[in-house]
């Protein structure tokens, strides 16, 4: 007798990953793109207010554009999730954000979970706790009680929409990094031109101002009320004043030494080391004095003193011979 036996063929049952816990790394996936090119406009924007001069066109700017990559990862973070189901990068990633017991989780929650991240991030293992946890939980989701879980395939659009967002934040990256290095180039040209403009004409300008003769002694004083500002004219015409009510002689000037302290595009300031003759003989003399002087640029490019600092006052110079 012949015993046939029936061989059949068994196979597992397949278990669909759809609702399954998210993994580490796809989660790590998710945040990175729906955290990272925000921070990074972010972060740039703060770098560039830092380098552009406060309060100016390029300063409002990169603070606006701050705002509003801030602005546009909380809509994708907290809002997204409410209206869609999903943010970009969860949706990317096919998982979603949702209570221990399958409920959905509302804008504010998503916000106190974000918030909670903060725990994950001072103590790191937070970040990490879901490699080992049989839920897969951060300290966020175990604050929470909420979980990450997969879901179905996403529409074939959000890839697109995905790479927009990223290439999108990396030209407004690169422009901001533009904007900043053509600013600070620009700013240390013109410097670089004012200690060339300054180096020449500012012993120049101390000079004529200081200079004048008992014969011109009009015509000398209003030139050199026309080279200072409005904030320094009075206190030059008082001085001015005080050498006509007395016995006014010649008072000439030159520059023998000098050196910038420090420059900006409309401003400067120099220390100047002078000789210079006084009276007429045979009652001349010869006299050296310190002087520091701030120019600033007025209308038209041309340089003004704006403020002058007797540091060492005339004296005959050596043993006064």
């Amino acid at each position: 007798m012949t015993l046939v036996v029936e061989e059949t063929q068994t196979t597992a049952p397949q278990v669909s990953s759809e609702n399954a816990l998210a993994p580490w790394h796809i989660r790590a996936c998710a945040f990175a793109v729906d955290v990272l090119p925000a921070a990074a406009v972010a972060t740039t924007m703060v770098l560039v207010s830092f380098t552009v001069p406060p309060r100016g066109v390029w300063w409002w700017l990169s603070i606006c554009v701050l705002g509003i990559a801030v602005l546009a990862m909380l809509v994708n973070r907290l809002l997204f999730p409410t209206i869609y189901g999903w943010s970009l990068g969860r949706a990317l990633c096919g998982i979603a954000v949702a209570h221990r017991d399958g409920g959905v989780i509302g804008a504010w929650g998503l916000l106190l979970r974000d918030l909670a991240h903060l725990l994950d991030t001072v103590s790191l293992v937070g970040w990490l706790w879901p490699l080992w946890d049989s839920q897969r939980r951060t300290f966020a989701d175990l604050l929470l009680r909420t979980e990450v879980r997969c879901f179905q395939t996403p529409r074939p659009d959000i890839r697109r929409w995905t790479i927009i967002a990223v290439l999108t934040a990396t030209a407004l990256c690169v422009a901001g990094v533009v904007v900043s290095y053509g600013v600070v180039y620009s700013r240390d040209r013109e410097t670089d031109q004012t200690r060339a403009q300054i180096g020449v004409q500012g012993p120049k300008i101390v000079a004529q101002m200081l200079t004048y003769d008992p014969k011109s002694l009009h015509d000398d004083f209003v030139r050199a009320q026309s080279l200072a500002t409005d904030a320094y004219r009075g206190q030059l015409k008082a001085q001015q004043d005080i050498v006509q009510k007395g016995n006014p002689v010649i008072n000439e000037y030159w520059v023998t030494d000098s050196s910038i302290e420090s420059a900006s595009p409309d401003r400067a300031t120099m220390l100047l080391f002078m000789q210079g003759r006084r009276g007429a003989a045979p009652e001349e003399r010869y006299i050296t004095a310190t002087v520091r002087v701030s120019l600033v640029k007025g209308a038209g490019g041309h340089w003004l003193v704006d403020n002058l600092t007797v540091l060492t006052k005339p004296k005959p110079p050596g043993n006064g011979k």
